[in-house]
């Protein structure tokens, strides 16, 4: 009998030992109340000793950050569109007592807690600034969150907005929107580009004219020139002309007045080249259907070579008596 109350006593005296000792993980804290009052005291990482019997651990928990799934919550925005919004936040404990003493259950405090502050917050915006701002919606959660779960002794570190869902309805009118923008965009931009193919068009046409104006004007230009050269080349050859006929004349009456001088009797021969080439010039003017043909009398002739001869001996012989035929 006293050897069943050995083994009783050893059996108490080692779940006792075993109370005494408490392990805790790395990451991990825990509260000890002591006969149902909490006094401050903590377990830390590590071993741990409490009172058997009269200390008690009630909470246990991680200090690490965890993560928080929110489901898709059904928001009405400001425009009175139903969107459907669901979201993750990170957050992790950092006051273990308030954790535990001033909510009474942490999770359903907090998923609670972010489905009103994300109501609230797409009942501020339209639906078109749900989708646009989502990185400022993120920010004004995590604000507002952070300080709400202050008290629990609760730090939220992140708040991320997945997916914003519109109804059906407003899907379908949304495509219908994006349909029209598009072709109102395909519009303007094939305006713009009929635009400004006109306006190419309509500036090649400028600068060609303007091309085809300076061309024919250089045209104009070297034309007139080579008019204008065409006249004093011929103006200078017609001048050149006319000098070595007179020049000529000059020389032939020259020979005509000397060969009369050294030899009288070639009067006769001069009259009858005169006749001839009377002749002539009278064949040539009457070839001509245009002209007027005035005859003159040959029997004149002897007196018009008489004046010819008067002249050339005046012209030649200045200083000297005119001699007689």
């Amino acid at each position: 009998m006293e050897g069943f109350f050995v083994l009783i006593g050893l059996a108490l005296g080692g779940s006792a030992l075993a109370g005494m000792v408490k392990i805790v993980n790395q990451g991990n804290e825990a509260l000890v109340e002591s006969l149902g009052r909490y006094n401050g005291k903590k377990l830390k990482p590590g071993v741990n000793f409490i009172v058997p019997f009269v200390d008690n651990v009630v909470y246990k928990e991680t200090t690490r950050e965890k993560v928080i799934d929110i489901p898709p919550q059904q928001c009405i925005t400001r425009d009175n569109v139903s969107i459907s919004v669901d979201a993750v936040v990170y957050w992790r404990i950092v006051d273990m007592e308030k954790a535990y003493y001033k909510v009474e259950n942490l999770k359903d405090a907090m998923i609670n807690l972010v489905l009103t502050q994300i109501r609230s917050e797409m009942g501020k915006l339209e639906l078109d600034q749900t989708f646009t701002a989502r990185s400022e919606i993120n920010e004004v959660l995590l604000r507002e969150l952070d300080i709400s779960t202050d008290p629990w002794g609760v730090k939220v570190t992140r708040v991320e907005l997945r997916d914003i869902v519109p109804s059906k309805a407003v899907q379908d009118s949304m495509e219908l929107q994006m349909s029209a923008e598009r072709k109102k965009r395909a519009a303007i931009l094939t305006s713009e580009g009929e635009r400004e193919s006109a306006v190419n068009s309509a500036r090649g046409r400028a600068e060609a004219q303007v091309l085809e104006a300076e061309s024919r004007q250089k045209a104009a230009i070297l034309d007139a020139e080579a008019q204008q050269k065409t006249i004093v080349l011929k103006a200078q050859a017609e001048r050149q002309e006319q000098v070595l006929k007179a020049q000529a004349t000059s020389e032939a009456l020259q020979i005509i007045t000397k060969t009369l001088k050294a030899d009288p009797t070639a009067r006769e021969a001069l009259q009858f080249l005169l006749a001839q080439e009377y002749l002539r010039m009278g064949l040539t003017i009457g070839s001509s259907d245009s002209s007027k043909v005035m005859f003159m009398d040959p029997r004149n002739i002897p007196a018009t070579f008489e004046g010819l001869r008067s002249i050339v001996g005046n012209s030649n012989l200045p200083n000297s008596e005119t001699e007689e035929f």
